[in-house]
């Protein structure tokens, strides 16, 4: 049987922190299912389709990724595409309170599904999507903050206010 996960977000954009959960992921199942979050409450700044965009060009190289959209429950996606984990990267307490509510629906929902928590590298435990929009938008320096395929796109879009 395949070991495949999923990793959920919004990727309003991917950042550092992000692809390190996902690379770690990609080291201990045969396939991580990258899914990016249509999820219209959250009001993204970024497109769906410039984040999906994004994702796969900061995961170039990465063999065993799927990246996909998804505008359902997770628990259901999970069902569609085979996923058994549901992976989660945790910053702080504050991500585990949240993120535990959301593991203990999930499982009421789809009792086969597991949620596993992986802990964020300290480097990138301040780092957030909400982040580096903010520094980004002021024209600061987000350079180790997103990965380097995209770093100069996202500067060009707060230039040009393109974020389509």
């Amino acid at each position: 049987m395949e070991k495949t996960a999923i990793c959920p977000g919004s990727y309003d954009p991917i950042t550092e922190g992000h692809k390190d959960i996902i690379i770690r992921c990609s080291k201990i199942f045969e396939m991580v299912i990258v899914a990016v979050s249509n999820n219209r409450k959250k009001r993204p700044l970024y497109s769906l389709d410039k984040r999906i965009h994004f994702v796969k060009k900061s995961l170039v190289g990465l063999k065993n990724i799927r990246v996909i959209a998804f505008d359902q429950l997770l628990v259901e996606l999970a069902k569609e595409v085979n996923a058994k984990v549901i992976v989660k990267g945790l910053r702080a307490i504050s991500d585990f309170e949240y993120e535990f509510q959301m593991a203990q629906i999930n499982k009421k929902l789809n009792p086969q599904a597991e949620t596993l928590f992986l802990m964020t590298n300290p480097k990138y435990a301040y780092l957030s999507s909400s982040v580096v929009k903010e520094i980004a938008g002021l024209d600061g320096c987000i350079k180790g903050l997103v990965p380097p395929e995209i770093h100069d796109e996202i500067l060009d879009t707060f230039k040009n206010d393109n974020f389509d």
